[in-house]
């Protein structure tokens, strides 16, 4: 049976005293959210720690933003997986189109981290999905499945999340009409050994329109930006109707 996973994305944004003021500020909305839906903050790494002995004995769930493929070595400015779950850290997201664009990336890269992830028990977060100028060039299929191909050599389907984030509607206000999100990740469900891999979708997701993303019946999730900065709004989202 799939899953139902609702992730918050921080990105760059809360210190940890920040961090600490938006939990103090959503965990009462919790109350009301059914059992089998699965909550997480992937967090920047300074607030890890912290949240991690804040977050003990709640409802919610702690993810990373990245992860390396080794256990330790001379690589300034990354974090390995014993450093995670050291903190408790449970899920990580891996591949997300920020770190392919902006930190070079690549599809080699993404399944060494996600293969890393698992080794240590942690559940990755794959993110794909497709640029303006791919959509507008009808490649969305072709570069979707190519990335699912190369990304996921010998990862285990069974303890994965997939998120698809179309790039052009991250941050941009620009939401994929939930029928054709529902459309897309139906597509990745078709090149997938498991089936039952939870599969989100990812951009632009507002308490406005996480209804009907929900109300399709692949997208098993969201995986949430800006909207999950703020308590209110965010529990609008884990809380769906």
């Amino acid at each position: 049976m799939r899953k139902i996973v609702l992730a918050g994305n921080w990105k760059m944004y809360k210190t940890q005293a920040e961090a600490l003021e938006f939990l103090q500020g959503f965990v009462n909305h919790l109350d009301e959210t059914p059992e089998e839906r699965e909550i997480i903050l992937c967090v920047p790494f300074t607030t890890l720690g912290n949240l991690s002995k804040n977050m003990h004995g709640s409802r919610l769930r702690l993810g990373a933003q990245n992860v390396h493929w080794e256990d330790a070595g001379a690589y300034t400015g990354e974090i390995s997986g014993p450093m995670l779950t050291e903190l408790g850290v449970r899920y990580v997201i891996v591949g997300h189109s920020e770190r392919r664009q902006f930190f070079g990336e690549t599809d080699e890269t993404v399944n060494r981290r996600l293969k890393a992830a698992q080794k240590h028990g942690l559940t990755p977060i794959l993110c794909v999905g497709e640029t303006k100028q791919q959509r507008d060039g009808w490649e969305t299929e072709t570069h979707i499945i190519g990335q699912l191909e190369k990304d996921l050599v010998d990862v285990d389907q069974n303890n994965l999340i997939i998120a698809y984030e179309p790039i052009w509607a991250i941050g941009t206000g620009d939401t994929c009409e939930a029928k054709e999100a529902n459309r897309v990740i139906g597509l990745i469900r078709q090149q997938l050994s498991n089936a039952d891999v939870p599969i989100q979708y990812g951009g632009s997701v507002k308490p406005d329109n996480i209804d009907e993303i929900m109300a399709q019946p692949e997208i098993d999730g969201v995986l949430v930006g800006g909207a999950s900065l703020e308590p209110a709004g965010f529990a609008r989202i884990v809380n769906y109707k």
